[in-house]
């Protein structure tokens, strides 16, 4: 079953974070608030595809049902 802490791991390994919070108790519905400097020329649909990539067949099995996404660039996160 996916936890958030592993959701947050998997996430880590593939992007460089200065912030993450994961949310999510059910082991299949989770929220996740990522500020990545890889970000910083993408559009917010390339930036959510970033993260999709990291959790690579996840998304489309069982393990997890729902992700909701908030993505900042740095220079958004700090205003």
């Amino acid at each position: 079953m996916m936890t958030k802490d592993k959701l947050k791991a998997l996430i880590e390994a593939s992007v460089q974070c200065d912030y993450i919070e994961v949310k999510g108790d059910d082991g299949v519905h989770f929220e996740a608030i990522i500020v990545s400097p890889e970000f910083e020329n993408l559009s917010m649909l390339k930036q959510h595809k970033l993260i999709y990539a990291a959790l690579g067949d996840r998304l489309q099995t069982e393990e997890i049902h729902a992700l909701a996404l908030k993505t900042y660039k740095p220079s958004q996160w700090n205003q």
